[in-house]
C-alpha cells in the first residue's frame, strides 16, 4: 500500500494512500454528496494526486538545488526578479496566489544566484500550508543560505489574493500585500525606494 509521508519541523507522520482516500470520501459525504456517484467517483484519487503536487514543499527530496556562481565581475548592483506564486492558507486550506517581486544585492567577493532558481524556491516554499508573512521569510532564508549569508541584503514583496476572504466570511476582495527586507534594504530607504521603482517599471502598482 502506497504511503504519503508529511514532514514538519516538530513531527513526522505517515498516512496510507487508502486512509487518505477514505478521509476524502468521508468529506464528500459530510458536505452532502455521494462518493459513489459517477461524477465524483474518481474525485478522491484526483485530490490525492493534486495534494502530491501542491504540497510538495513538505518533501525535502523535492527541495530545489540552488545554483550559484562566483561573482567574478564583482557585481554590486541590484538584481531584480518577479513572477507568480500559488499557495494554500493554513487556516482554511483555501488558495492564495498572486505576484512576487524579489531583489538582492550580491557580495562583490561572494556568489550570485542562478536567477531562474528564485522562481523554483518561491514555488517550493509556497507548496505547503502557509501564511503569506512566513512565506516571505522562508524564501529569503533559503536564498540567503544558498549564498552562505554573504549577500548584502534581500527584498521581497508578495501581493496576494486570499480566497478564504473573498469566497467566504466577509466576501470582499481578499487582497493582501506583505514585504520583507534584510541587510542594506532594511537599512537604506533610498535603496528600498529604488526597489519599489523597479516594481512600478514592471507595470505593477500597490
Amino acid at each position: 500500500m502506497e504511503a504519503i509521508t508529511a514532514n514538519t519541523q516538530d513531527n513526522k507522520h505517515t498516512v496510507s494512500r487508502e486512509e487518505l482516500l477514505n478521509a476524502l470520501r468521508t468529506i464528500i459525504r459530510y458536505i452532502g454528496d455521494d462518493p459513489e456517484r459517477e461524477g465524483v467517483l474518481g474525485t478522491p484519487e484526483r485530490i490525492a494526486r493534486m495534494y502530491d503536487e501542491i504540497f510538495r514543499g513538505y518533501d525535502a527530496e523535492k527541495k530545489p538545488h540552488i545554483t550559484t556562481f562566483r561573482n567574478t565581475a564583482h557585481q554590486s548592483e541590484m538584481v531584480f526578479d518577479s513572477g507568480e506564486y500559488y499557495s494554500m492558507c493554513e487556516h482554511h486550506m483555501l488558495p492564495f496566489f498572486g505576484q512576487y517581486y524579489f531583489a538582492y544585492i550580491p557580495s562583490t567577493d561572494g556568489n550570485i544566484l542562478g536567477i531562474s532558481k528564485v522562481a523554483r524556491v518561491v514555488g517550493y516554499c509556497a507548496a505547503k500550508l502557509q501564511l503569506q508573512e512566513r512565506l516571505c521569510r522562508e524564501i529569503i532564508d533559503m536564498l540567503a543560505d544558498a549564498l552562505d549569508n554573504t549577500a548584502k541584503g534581500f527584498a521581497i514583496v508578495m501581493k496576494g489574493k486570499h480566497l478564504c476572504k473573498s469566497m467566504r466570511g466577509v466576501r470582499n476582495n481578499g487582497d493582501m500585500t506583505v514585504s520583507y527586507f534584510t541587510g542594506c534594504f532594511k537599512e537604506n530607504t533610498q535603496l528600498r525606494n529604488e526597489f519599489f521603482n523597479m516594481i512600478h517599471m514592471n507595470g505593477r502598482h500597490f
